[in-house]
């Protein structure tokens, strides 16, 4: 069973950054952060298809994805934040080898999830 932690999460004024870590109990080559507001469907963010990244439309531009291997840590360095980015921020991993941001069924293991809030 894979665990997922998140953290980093914090209350943020617009056009602030935060970075978000994930520690993983090992590797796994599809993962990444997904988020959910209150009243809105999970969406995903951003992913790690081995050492592919990809990006919701959304935040291309503002948000990186990275990784440490050794650590089996995920970060998610988030810029230019706007209101519309509160959200819980959750964690989450696949056992498949490729990883899209809308198949959200396909991630087995998630995290706890850790709170955004951008106030304007």
């Amino acid at each position: 069973q894979v665990q997922l932690v998140e953290s980093g999460g914090d209350s943020v004024q617009a056009g602030g950054s935060l970075r978000l870590s994930c520690a993983a109990s090992e590797y796994k080559y599809c993962i990444g952060w997904f988020r959910q507001a209150p009243g809105k469907e999970r969406e995903g963010v951003a992913t790690f298809e081995g050492g592919t990244t990809r990006y919701a439309d959304s935040v291309k531009g503002r948000f990186t994805i990275s990784r440490d291997n050794a650590r089996n840590m995920v970060y998610l360095q988030m810029n230019s934040l706007k209101p519309e980015d509160s959200a819980m921020y959750y964690c989450a991993a696949s056992r498949y080898y490729s990883c899209y941001l809308e198949r959200l069924n396909e991630y087995t293991y998630w995290g706890q999830g850790t709170q955004v809030t951008v106030s304007s």
